[in-house]
């Protein structure tokens, strides 16, 4: 024990206090009324900076990286409680189903309606690009593709069999579904007896205030999670790995660009009507910690204090979007890196796509997305789904496995982004939305505090 405490300390004691010397840097920044958003990019820029740094002189980032792992935690700690109390939450505070199934058609038209334009836009930056024209790779000898699961299985693992277990082996959807009974019963039972559901209605609403203090706790911790894992992760991936597949990662980046910027930016623009530079600056908070995180669920206490406070859609619109679409929007997973793997696949193998395979990946990667809501790494099912659909080798997940973590970054936040728009054009339509609020210059909430 005391051999390995030593060899520890030996080997990561640099880390360790590069981090105690960054930590206290982002400290003194916010003492000094530093921006929330301004900490964050910087510890971002830190983080670059010291990945590099430690990649090129063969450091040991284990320090570093546990720093990152906390914070994750602390996040994950938040996802359970926080779903299952804010959909309980949002869909008990209505007065009638009627607009619970209103907002609920207008929330899955537009995750799928944009999943499937994500998916042309990834097919066509593929063909444009042709990632995978002159590439060799051969296949890892450990490599096994993961098991498409039945429509019976997805159906199952969709509807709860008992909710404590549900939520302590992390299953979101399942719960989500189980508040979403209890809530609809509260709706009913309160429409004929207000007296009998108060006790639960005053019960939630202290439950939600509480948890609303906590993640204002966490957040403050963001920019030295940010700080934590893109050193980390920069630290992980050298160049060799960038040039061997670094056209796979061009044609996913300037295709979740295109989506981001033209169908993200056209949609707050037109459908909206508000300034879309001035929407991505408010949710950049979203997409700096989607993007180090990886994890929409991670981000999803960051997504539902920028929709509310920065955005200013109403909570109940933002309760109910927020979660759901931390579990089945997938526009980058289930749209864009599918038909760019697919195309990818072809090409290394040799093998030609006609129009009916590309208007069957477009069908095949709305539904699959579907599909895979709550199922754990999405991507890889949806890409398998894909692979099989067109009757391309499933080694082809293999080959890209080695730059996907890289991707999944830009993945992520682009994920978490459609959810903003999609909250944003909800409550828009519903009349939930503050414009004055948004357009007014002052963001000094939450979320640019100091620590």
């Amino acid at each position: 024990m005391d051999n390995n405490l030593l060899s520890a300390i030996e080997t990561n004691w640099y880390g360790f206090f590069a981090s105690i010397f960054v930590f206290a840097i982002l400290f003194l920044l916010a003492r000094k009324r530093i921006g929330f958003g301004t900490r964050v990019l910087i510890g971002l820029g830190i983080g670059l900076i010291a990945g590099i740094f430690f990649q090129y002189f063969d450091l040991e980032t284990k320090a570093i990286s546990t720093f990152g792992s906390i914070y994750i935690s602390l996040i994950r700690m938040l996802v359970i409680p926080l779903v299952f109390v804010l959909v309980l939450n949002s869909i008990s505070s209505l007065t009638n189903l009627e607009y619970l199934r209103k907002i609920g058609i207008k929330t899955f038209a537009w995750f799928l309606g944009t999943t499937g334009i994500a998916s042309i836009i990834g097919l066509s930056v593929a063909l444009l690009f042709n990632p995978g024209q002159g590439i060799q790779q051969d296949v890892p000898a450990d490599f096994a593709a993961r098991e498409i699961p039945t429509f019976s299985q997805v159906i199952l693992d969709l509807v709860p069999s008992n909710p404590v277990n549900e939520a302590a082996t992390g299953k979101v959807v399942p719960l989500l579904i189980f508040a979403i009974f209890l809530a609809v019963a509260i709706i009913k039972i309160g429409s004929k007896k207000p007296e009998a559901v108060k006790p639960v209605r005053d019960l939630i609403e202290s439950l939600t205030l509480i948890l609303h203090q906590v993640v204002k706790f966490i957040i403050r911790l963001t920019p030295y999670g940010v700080f934590a894992l893109i050193a980390g992760i920069t630290a992980r991936y050298g160049w060799e790995t960038l040039q061997e597949l670094g056209s796979v990662i061009i044609t996913s980046y300037v295709a979740m660009i295109i989506h981001f910027v033209l169908i993200f930016g056209g949609l707050v623009l037109l459908v909206a009507k508000v300034n879309p530079i001035r929407f991505f600056r408010k949710v950049y908070p979203t997409i700096t910690v989607a993007f180090t995180t990886r994890s929409s669920y991670a981000t999803l206490p960051v997504n539902l204090e920028v929709i509310t406070k920065r955005l200013h859609v109403s909570p109940r619109i933002a309760s109910f979007i927020a979660p759901l679409g931390a579990s089945v929007n997938f526009n980058a997973c289930g749209g864009i890196w599918p038909a760019i793997v697919a195309v990818f696949t072809a090409q290394v193998f040799g093998i030609d796509l006609n129009w009916t395979d590309y208007i069957t990946l477009v069908l095949v990667s709305i539904i699959s997305s579907i599909g895979v809501a709550g199922v754990p790494g999405p991507a890889v099912i949806s890409t398998t789904v894909v692979l099989t659909a067109l009757g391309l080798p499933l080694e082809g997940i293999a080959i890209v496995a080695g730059v996907e973590a890289l991707i999944d970054m830009g993945r992520t936040a682009v994920n978490a982004t459609g959810t903003a728009v999609t909250a944003l054009l909800v409550a828009n339509s519903e009349g939930e939305f503050d414009r004055e609020a948004f357009n007014s210059n002052d963001d000094d909430d939450i979320l640019l505090s100091t620590v």
